[in-house]
């Protein structure tokens, strides 16, 4: 491998707050019935970026990190043809705003997953992931992201995008 393993990590752990962070930005813009097309394209293209690299760590069995990586890169490339191929037109929209929402969805569980897994005071209260803190955490997520998803596709009516 090229870089070490540290910077690897460190590498995809910042291009997955990149997306992140992004994500949150586009939805806004979803939520506002703005494209927001830099964000847009900072989004997609991190987010891409994130689960691509996850298969960079090392592992010999597939693991749930694997699936959800290759739902998001599915769903990702919906968002892209949605967006850049069919310029949001008819029900492209929706599918783009569908998977756009999913995917950051995927990018937050992860982040939960993650935060309970390194950070001490979360580990405590669920060392399995299994426990109650763990679950009600991820089903609150759920639930706002399924709201997101539903308030975004009514409110996200723009005009298609010119081929441009």
């Amino acid at each position: 491998m090229i870089l070490g393993m540290t910077t690897f990590t460190f590498v995809h752990v910042a291009i997955s707050l990149i997306g992140i962070a992004s994500g949150c930005v586009v939805i806004y813009g979803l939520l506002n019935a703005k494209r927001l097309d830099g964000w847009t394209a900072v989004f997609l293209v991190s987010t891409v970026l994130t689960s691509a690299t996850g298969f960079g760590f090392p592992f010999f069995v597939l693991l749930p990190s694997h699936k959800i990586g290759v739902l998001s890169l599915v769903l990702l490339a919906a968002a892209i043809v949605g967006r850049y191929v069919r310029h949001l037109a008819g029900a492209w929209r929706w599918i783009y705003v569908v998977s756009a929402v999913l995917a950051q969805y995927f990018n937050v569980f992860v982040l939960i997953v993650q935060l309970f897994r390194r950070v001490p005071a979360l580990q405590a209260l669920a060392p399995t992931q299994s426990e109650p803190p763990f679950l009600v955490t991820q089903v609150v997520v759920l639930a706002v992201f399924a709201w997101l998803t539903v308030v975004a596709v009514k409110r996200f009516r723009t005009e298609p995008v010119s081929p441009g």
